[in-house]
This record gives C-alpha cells, sequence and structure tokens, in this order.
C-alpha cells in the first residue's frame, strides 16, 4: 500500500518467499526506493545453515537479529550473535550465517542497492517449475546477480 510516495507494508502483507531451512519476506523490493534499498524480513529454522560462504561484488548486505542468536561467518572468523545486533557486510567481504541453537533465529536482512531480491525469486520459480539447482546452475545463477561462492577463506 502507497500512502502520500510512502510504502507501508502491514505483518501479514509482503511477498513471502520459502526455500530450505530459509523463511523469507520480502518488505520492500526496491520499488519504493528507487532501487537503492530491499528489506526482508528472514527466518531461519532451528539448526538451519544459510548460504554458502559467498561475496557480492555490487551490494552492501546488512543484518539487524530481531530474535534467536545467529551464527555468522565473516571472512575466517565466526561469532554467535544475540537480537539486537546489526551485522553490516560491505562488497567483496567472504560470508554466511547459520543457526546453531535449537530456536528459531529472525533478521531484517537489507540489501543496497536492492539487486539481490530478483536472485531469491529466480530461486523460487526455478524450484517452483521443479528445475534441480546443481552446483554449477547454482554458480551462473549467483554471477548473474555479481555473487561469488568462496570456495577457500581469504
Amino acid at each position: 500500500m502507497t500512502v502520500h510516495d510512502a510504502s507501508i507494508v502491514m505483518p501479514d502483507g509482503g511477498e513471502v518467499i520459502e526455500f530450505g531451512p530459509i523463511r523469507m519476506r520480502i518488505l520492500e523490493d526496491g520499488s519504493a526506493t528507487g532501487h537503492r534499498l530491499a528489506i526482508s524480513e528472514v527466518t531461519l529454522a532451528p539448526r538451519g545453515s544459510g548460504p554458502v560462504l559467498h561475496r557480492h561484488a555490487r551490494h552492501d548486505e546488512g543484518f539487524y537479529i530481531l530474535s534467536g542468536t545467529a551464527r555468522f561467518t565473516i571472512g575466517e572468523r565466526e561469532r554467535d550473535v544475540p537480537p539486537g545486533t546489526l551485522v553490516v557486510v560491505p562488497p567483496d567481504v567472504p560470508h554466511t550465517f547459520a543457526n546453531p541453537t535449537d530456536e528459531p533465529v529472525v533478521f531484517l536482512a537489507t540489501f543496497s542497492p536492492d539487486l539481490f531480491v530478483r536472485y531469491f525469486r529466480e530461486v523460487r520459480d526455478a524450484l517452483a517449475d521443479g528445475r534441480e539447482l546443481t552446483g554449477q546452475a547454482e554458480r551462473r545463477l549467483l554471477s548473474r546477480y555479481g555473487t561469488t561462492p568462496v570456495t577457500g577463506h581469504t
């Protein structure tokens, strides 16, 4: 809903994308921010893993932990972070996240610019069409969004 050029997303609103242990609710896909910023609410299931260690060439990514404890790996450093923690990952910094606990983790994720939201939509569509995302297909898809898996810690 847009009111006076402001975007309002109610608690039951947003676009929901689910894959594996991750549930993402896109709150802002960049359409109200001139594509400068996208925001999503992410829930990671207990003991769930996030993506492989990766880096983005073209966008910043932020994570604000709302509930639960998330484990972030940034480069070779691993750190468990509680609610109220903000993690900001600039371009080219290897990172990933996981949930090491028996409780769900909920965090806000930001993408600036909004580019990476389209990646999640493509993953959703591929899985819905019954396509398997093999390692090579996943790398090709990631590369379209300036993202590469990190095979060795740097």
